[in-house]
């Protein structure tokens, strides 16, 4: 994957698509268990978008963000045979995604421990603003870069990538009531750091002769 190619002018990856059938992704699997490559391709093109910008938004580093994705699709095809089909494809490929952030971070934090500056904290994202200065979306991404990882992780998870408690639960491997805490908890914190800013628009919208998109 070219790094260049992986996200647009804003920091969000980019869509890509490959034409073949809409079958399960258990059924591709199943396939890829037959070394079929065009099956691999297209569980690829169907979870690389998702998976890069949720690696992205908890480790702030696109090329790290970029490595991760493709050690996660090393390893799903190199385990395939481990793949279990009575769980779902998604919270494998998750728990995999997430388990690779984690040594990612803990190593962060060991070398931060001995004073080994060896990893550049690119920040890109969360200084990427657009142009628009009153437009809240760049506001919102730094709220979300702001959480503790395991609020973001369980935010990002549940409201951006659309996961069930449940697959949250089996990805993370914490109780299903553990998940459901977190994501409240990071939505109320997202909702303080917001409220300043959005009474400030709001009220900046009041004196504009220029519309104010919120979101």
């Amino acid at each position: 994957m070219a790094p260049s190619d992986q996200f647009d002018s804003t920091g969000n990856a980019q869509t890509g698509t490959r034409p073949g059938e809409q079958v399960s992704d258990k059924e591709l699997m199943e396939q890829v268990k037959s070394d079929d490559a065009s099956a691999f391709g297209i569980l690829v093109d169907r979870y690389k978008v998702r998976l890069l910008n949720l690696i992205y938004r908890l480790l702030q580093n696109k090329e790290e963000a970029e490595d991760i994705l493709q050690e996660t699709f090393l390893r799903v095809y190199r385990e395939r045979e481990s793949y279990d089909p009575t769980y779902a494809f998604s919270t494998w490929i998750y728990t995999i995604t997430l388990n690779l952030c984690r040594n990612e971070l803990k190593k962060r934090k060991k070398f931060k421990f001995f004073g080994i500056d060896l990893i550049k904290n690119n920040r890109e994202y969360a200084s990427q603003g657009v142009e628009n200065k009153n437009c809240l979306s760049s506001t919102l991404d730094k709220a979300i870069l702001s959480l503790p990882v395991k609020y973001r992780t369980a935010f990002l998870l549940r409201d951006v990538n659309q996961l069930s408690y449940e697959e949250i639960s089996q990805s993370v491997g914490i109780p299903m009531g553990t998940v459901k805490s977190r994501v409240n908890r990071a939505r109320l914190m997202l909702r303080d750091k917001l409220k300043p800013k959005i009474k400030e628009y709001y009220e900046l919208s009041k004196s504009s002769p220029m519309p104010i998109q919120l979101l």
